[in-house]
């Protein structure tokens, strides 16, 4: 039988570089995002896409309560695997912030399909796409974060370890904390990419009120807010400090290291 992988957020920043990947390696692939009329608050549109498929690549949906209707629809339609993209230290976060997330693998782990959890830090790509890029476009970047390592983790890195665990059986039941080789600091980020560059880029500290103040006058609701105070509160406890070589062992290579995301991003 043909296997038939669905990816859901196929356009957005982790999932088009997982059907690259995917694509790559000959796979037949479904691709899920609004362009091909999937919608995750709409279940009438899941059918389509989950029918006849072997594995899925799932990002949480923003809505908590869509995460175990749909995983019981993909349970029902025969997945052999799902690969579910989560957070670092979401098991250290309480359940109020990233809602959506934490109902995502409640719904997978303790569903009866073969699961394999990605939990990642904050992203390279988080400067270069999207999230805090305009601000670093802007010369000025905002963060409520403290001289608290992280070691960002390179978006493709994500998505090779996600089409390994989507085409072989050997991860089914492990949860995998996803990290680049080493941390490193806001300050020191913002700098390699002001020097790659040659533009002065600042990065102000704020307190978790000012960046509060600072999201809801962009027009953030209350809760994006909470969860993402919640975040940057666990990365400044170090709870997402320490670099694991999950990566680096599942695909026998070091993890892409900010230096080289720099040099191939901000050239």
């Amino acid at each position: 039988m043909t296997e038939e992988i669905l990816v859901l957020g196929a356009t957005g920043k982790t999932g088009r570089r997982v059907v690259r990947t995917l694509e790559a390696a000959g796979a037949t692939l479904r691709k899920a995002s609004r362009a091909t009329g999937f919608d995750w608050n709409d279940q009438s549109t899941w059918k389509q896409f989950l029918h006849g498929a072997t594995a899925a690549y799932l990002i949480a949906p923003e809505d908590p309560a869509a995460a175990s209707p749909f995983v019981e629809l993909a349970a029902a339609s025969g997945l052999r695997r799902v690969v579910l993209l989560s957070g670092r230290g979401l098991d250290q976060i309480p359940p109020d912030v990233f809602r959506g997330m934490h109902a995502a693998e409640k719904a997978v782990t303790s569903s009866d399909l073969p699961w394999t959890v990605l939990r990642a830090n904050n992203f390279h790509q988080n400067f270069s796409e999207q999230v805090w890029q305009p601000e670093i476009d802007a010369g000025r970047l905002s963060l409520p974060v403290d001289d608290t390592p992280e070691p960002f983790v390179d978006v493709q890195d994500i998505a090779e370890v996600a089409a390994l665990a989507l085409t072989t059986d050997d991860h089914q039941g492990r949860i995998y904390d996803l990290t680049g080789p080493e941390g490193v600091t806001f300050a020191t980020a913002v700098a390699k990419i002001a020097a790659a560059t040659g533009r002065t880029i600042e990065l102000v500290k704020l307190t978790p009120a000012e960046y509060r103040e600072a999201l809801l006058a962009q027009g953030a609701p209350e809760e994006v807010t909470t969860e993402l105070n919640g975040m940057f509160e666990s990365m400044r406890k170090g709870k997402l400090a320490t670099p694991t070589d999950d990566v680096a062992r599942l695909l026998n290579r070091p993890a892409t290291s900010f230096d080289a995301y720099v040099s191939e991003t901000w050239r």
